[in-house]
């Protein structure tokens, strides 16, 4: 599992503008006002072939107002959930009441603890930072985030300890339930189970953490994990809701397929793609269950308008294996595990080469890539490179004449001759003789 890294520091010392150059993009706002970063934002940095998820925080203030004491919360969690924790402090000020609040939370951590004296633009202000030594820690690094100094050896002390080789993974198939609070996650997997071993409420949000059930299907064993529920932003109302998003982020992570869980008497909204888009963008294979399919009055008729409705909705994921059940009574949930079991075979699915030639090639004969200025894409040869999900990577003349429209239809040529259902695959194209 990737390791957690935070940004913790009082309002305007330039925790976004940090944030944004080690993810190498501009998602935190970043302004003069003290304050604009209320809520976490996270983000993933890779460094020197070493990964990790770094979360920005809000400022913390020694201010008394709610506003604030909302702030040191949601710090709080993620301090309580980093593995590494970023102090930043202004190289340009002198040690402030807001930087000794944060010190007493930190001293009480037993974490490791950086101090990032931001803003240190020139070797003048390079004599400022022995003061901040001061603060009890004893890793202080002078950067300057807006000069892009320094940076490279905060990176190397934060993935210093990282390891290089990752543990023996479990073999089992790891499986996720994600979606919206209050959609039947954990009534899901006690309907598995049969029996109640996840707390089941009608409150949204009541699973807070991700939850790890073994259990056993066909003699086969098999791990599911519970998440909490997501919200979307800006309709979040408790603290700790607020940091189940990351949670649930790292439990797709672990999982091998995820289950995005609707609900039949809702229906799909917007939220509902996103969330299905973090599974798909970390190659997992993937699910549509429809729970509480006891609640439709007409399912054999609905039914028809539910795939329409799914198949317009997710345009994106026409893969996807959908499943009408409900988990509460129980009806159609022997279809679950078969299409969760199907979507993991295809996610890491194995083509022979020669097989995937002649696809390809009768493709082309079929329907040449379209000119351009003259000049057409020529595919040479086309082989399996990677799975989880399955890559295959192309060596053709010219990769940029490549359009997104002929890409789409050699992906629907391969899963027109390949049963890739429940998976995306991902298609590279490379220059003849590039590496």
């Amino acid at each position: 599992m990737k390791q957690i890294v935070c940004l913790i520091g009082k309002p305007n010392v330039g925790k976004s503008t940090i944030f944004n150059k080690l993810i190498k993009e501009n998602k935190s706002i970043v302004l003069d006002t003290p304050g604009i970063t209320r809520d976490r934002i996270y983000g993933e940095v890779t460094y020197k072939e070493k990964q990790f998820v770094l979360i920005d925080t809000g400022g913390i203030d020694t201010a008394s107002s709610d506003w604030n004491k909302d702030i040191i919360i949601q710090a709080s969690l993620a301090i309580e959930e980093a593995d590494t924790i970023v102090f930043v402090v202004d190289g340009k000020e002198e040690i402030s009441a807001n930087d000794l609040k944060i010190c007493d939370m930190l001293l009480k951590t037993n974490k490791k603890v950086i101090v990032a004296v931001n803003k240190i633009d020139n070797e003048k202000r390079k004599e400022n930072i022995y003061s901040f030594y001061e603060l009890g820690f004893p890793i202080v690094i002078p950067i300057s985030a807006s000069h892009n100094l320094g940076i490279d050896t905060l990176l190397d002390e934060i993935t210093k300890e990282y390891k290089e080789q990752l543990p023996t993974e479990d073999q089992r198939l790891k499986f996720c339930f994600i979606g919206r609070p209050n959609v039947g996650k954990s009534s899901l997997i006690n309907a598995l189970l049969n029996e109640e071993r996840v707390i089941v409420s009608d409150i949204a949000g009541t699973t807070r953490d991700a939850t790890d059930t073994i259990f056993t299907y066909n003699k086969e064993e098999y791990i599911m994990i519970d998440t909490a529920g997501m919200r979307k932003k800006g309709r979040i109302y408790e603290n700790v809701e607020k940091y189940s998003l990351l949670r649930s982020l790292k439990a797709i992570e672990r999982s091998d397929v995820c289950v995005l869980v609707i609900n039949a008497e809702e229906g799909i909204i917007e939220h509902d793609k996103h969330i299905l888009s973090y599974a798909i963008n970390s190659g997992k294979g993937i699910v549509i269950a429809v729970n509480k399919w006891d609640m439709i009055k007409n399912p054999n008729q609905d039914i028809k308008l539910w795939k329409k409705n799914l198949e317009s909705h997710f345009m994106f994921a026409p893969y996807a294996k959908i499943v009408f059940l409900s988990a509460k009574t129980k009806k159609r949930i022997h279809t679950l595990m078969p299409a969760i079991i199907d979507a993991y075979k295809n996610n890491t699915k194995e083509i022979k080469t020669s097989d995937l030639n002649n696809v390809i090639i009768d493709a082309v004969a079929i329907h040449q890539a379209p000119s351009y200025k003259a000049k057409r894409l020529k595919i040479y040869f086309v082989s399996q490179t990677g799975h989880k999900p399955p890559k295959f990577t192309f060596q053709v003349n010219n990769k940029s004449l490549i359009h997104f429209s002929y890409e789409r239809y050699l992906e629907n040529k391969i899963r027109e001759s390949f049963d890739l259902t429940g998976t995306p695959i991902i298609l590279q194209f490379k220059n003849k003789k590039e590496d």
